[in-house]
Order: structure tokens, then sequence, then C-alpha cells
């Protein structure tokens, strides 16, 4: 690597010298959660992320973050600290204002490891917004909106306690739910349902996710007696790879079926679309990066499929900012946007995305335009 790239120019002003990386660092952190959030087969306690930091040798620095999610990307803790530490030497001592051409080398290095790359795409990018001034957002295309609606999540181990929540919710003032079924009794997950439907009205907007853990009968049973709740949508319903299943139950289904863990490539898109599924969550750390997401809205919009933009459950201010960048750069959100930081009893920056009036803007400052803590990485560092 020792031959001179061109920098891109989207990035670089014209009066900078180059931005010489000097050194890539990935930090695992155990992250809190002010409660376990349940989901089909699992239920987390705290949220096992790594961090990558990058900084250049005038001490500008940018930040990454990606989610462990073993049963959705393959990525553990250990194996993305791993890639990221592989993948280091290609970086340290090039010109970080040639993002595009480092990262196409860095996926000619080490295939799959999506949670890897999105992390140092991301620490990239915050790199060079810190540097040039300039906004994510602006780096990948500019914005199409300035703020986004986020959605609250609901999986609680008891109707009562998600109908109670979804109020209190709606107090703090979101305006957006989704609520984990495939976590109870069928019969409970449907009575959920209706039940914070009744508790927030008609007019809020209330999807359903499965996480991949209803079987087929279930799945028609839960959308055929869930049909007066009005759902948005119900997500990943069946098993990622159930393409037959997902199309018996998307083309007799009166609510739209989306798709999430089966969602890992332009050619998942197209064959989820065939199915007949409506929409589908773009997560980075699935696809690999701002990149690859921004690449995949180009069929979602050519095929008419909604776009549900999400972070893992759950990533920290640094991956939310992130999150809300990509969704205010696509030209769609019709199935709104899941940010998971709120879910944290402790963040990693100063200053956490707020919620003001049911809506998250992306932070005002330059790269992802928040304030990492660094005495808090390092007290929720794992050793």
């Amino acid at each position: 690597m020792n031959e001179q790239l061109e920098p891109d120019a989207i990035t670089r002003p014209a009066d900078r010298p180059p931005l010489v990386i000097r050194h890539v660092e990935a930090i695992p952190v155990a992250l809190p959660l002010k409660k376990p959030v349940k989901m089909a087969g699992v239920a987390i306690a705290h949220a096992e992320n790594v961090l990558v930091r990058i900084e250049a040798a005038d001490g500008t620095v940018g930040w990454g973050e990606a989610a462990s999610a073993p049963t959705m990307t393959g990525d553990t803790q250990g194996g993305l600290v791993a890639a990221v530490r592989h993948l280091a030497p290609l970086l340290v001592g090039q010109d970080g204002w040639t993002r595009s051409q480092l990262l196409a080398r860095l996926h000619g290095a080490l295939m799959g490891n999506t949670g890897a790359h999105s992390a140092i795409e991301m620490a990239l990018l915050d790199l060079a917004g810190r540097a040039s001034g300039l906004p994510l957002s602006a780096l990948v295309g500019g914005a199409a909106r300035g703020c986004v609606a986020p959605m609250w999540l609901l999986g609680n181990s008891t109707v009562e306690r998600d109908v109670a929540e979804a109020q209190a919710k709606t107090a703090e003032g979101f305006h957006f739910f989704k609520l984990k079924v495939a976590t109870k009794p069928l019969e409970q997950d449907i009575a959920a349902t209706h039940a914070v439907r009744d508790a927030l009205g008609p007019a809020v907007p209330l999807c359903a996710d499965a996480n991949c853990g209803f079987a087929l009968a279930a799945a028609q049973r839960y959308v055929e007696a869930t049909r007066e709740a009005g759902l948005l949508f119900l997500e990943q319903p069946l098993g990622a790879t159930d393409l037959a299943g997902l199309e018996t139950l998307a083309r007799a289904s009166s609510v739209a079926i989306g798709a999430d863990e089966g969602i890992h490539s332009l050619a998942d898109i197209e064959a989820h679309a065939r199915c007949g599924v409506r929409g589908l969550s773009l997560k980075l750390i699935k696809l690999g990066g701002f990149g690859a997401a921004i690449e995949a809205a180009a069929p979602c919009e050519r095929l008419g499929l909604a776009i549900n933009v999400a972070a893992k459950i759950a990533e920290s201010s640094i991956a939310s900012a992130a999150a809300v960048h990509l969704a205010c750069a696509l030209p769609s959100t019709d199935w709104g946007v899941s940010l998971t930081h709120f879910y944290l009893a402790e963040d990693i920056v100063r200053r956490p995305l707020p919620l003001r009036d049911g809506l998250v803007s992306p932070p005002s400052g330059p790269g992802l335009g928040v304030d990492v803590d660094e005495a808090a990485v390092a007290r929720l560092r794992v050793t």
C-alpha cells in the first residue's frame, strides 16, 4: 500500500494536507440496559458492542460502532475485535481522505464481517467530517429531511406491562411503537397487540416484530387475529431463510409483511420482493456500512418497498447518530427509524441524542456530531 491514492473530492478541502491515519483501535464495551429487552429466544441485559477509534496524525479522531449479532450477522464481540485488528494495518499510514479506495481494499482483504466493515467506514466518515467541518450526511450525498420519528420497542413479559409502558412512553413524547412478538404464548401476543392498540388509539403507528420467532401457522393465526389492530407491518415473522413460507404468508396477508434478518445484500432485496414482502429493515451492520445501505435504497425505491432504518439492540449514541444521518439521507423511511440508545442505562457520549416533539434530528456538529466521553468508554470497556 505504498502507492498514492486520489483523495475523495467530496470530502477533502483543497487547502488541507493529507489526513494521515496513525492509530486504529478496536474497543469492546458492555453497555448496560435500563431493563432487559426480550426478543424471540433471548433476553438482553447488556449490549456487547465494539467501538472503532481512528486517530489521525494531527489529533483528529473518528468513531464507529457495531453491535455483536451472532444470530443475524455472525459477528460476536470477539470476532468484531479480531476483524478490526486484522484490517487496521491496512489503514495506518494512509490518507483518510482516500476513504472510498481504502474501503475497497479492506473489503478485498476480508470477506464478510459486515459489522467490522461498517464500524470502520463509520469511523472514517466521522474522521473526514470532523476534519472538513461537514456533517456525515453531507459526505454520503446530502440530507433529504431534517429529522426522523423514532419508534419505541415494547417487549415485556405481560400484556399489562406492555400497555403501561406504551402509555408512559407516549407521555414522554414517543409517537411510533413496535411490539416484540413471538416472546409470549401466541394468544397473549394477540391480546397484547389489541391492548396496546386500544391504549395508543387508532392514529399512532404500531408495528410488530417476531425476530424469526413464528412458525408459519402461528404467523398466519397472528396476522388474522390482529387484523383490526391496524398494524403498519409485521417484521420477519419466519426464519430468515424460509422464503417459501414467507411467500405463502405474504401473498395472503392483510398486513404488510417486512423482512429484516433475511436482508444482507441487494440480491436478498430482490428475492424478498418476489416473495411479496412490502418493506424491509436496513441495518448498517447487516449490509456492511453506509455505502451499501444507500445503494440498497435504490432497488427498494424501484420495487416499491418501504424502508425501516434500524440500529441493533442496543447501540450507543455513536451508532444511533449514524442511523439518523442515514435515515435523513435516504429518499424515504416509510416504516420509521429504530434508535436504540434510548434503552441504555449509560451512554458513552456526553449528550445522548434527545427526543424533541417525537422527533430526533441529526447532531449539528461535524461528522457524526456526537462528543464521545472517553472516560465512559474506558469504564465500560471489556478487559
